[in-house]
């Protein structure tokens, strides 16, 4: 009989697979700077970088917010 998957193991084998592809997707994009390949400006990098930055910052905070009874982060002080 199988044993149940625990959520402590889904999240392990999830993150671990999810991460491998995020860090192949991100070398993938470090190929495109081969100037000898490829055309590009530095705004079109400042564009790529900015983009990756602001999901990671996203990514990040919701798992800032994971488990906070009280999702509104308004406050006056």
């Amino acid at each position: 009989m199988r044993q149940k998957e625990t959520d402590r193991d889904k999240f392990v084998r999830l993150a671990t697979k999810r991460v491998s592809n995020a860090l192949r997707a991100i070398r993938l994009i470090g190929n495109l700077s081969n100037r000898s390949n490829y055309d590009f400006t530095d705004n079109d990098v400042e564009k790529i970088f900015s983009a990756l930055g602001a999901e990671i910052r996203t990514c990040r905070e919701r798992f800032k917010m994971s488990g906070t009874k009280n999702k509104n982060i308004f406050n006056l002080e």
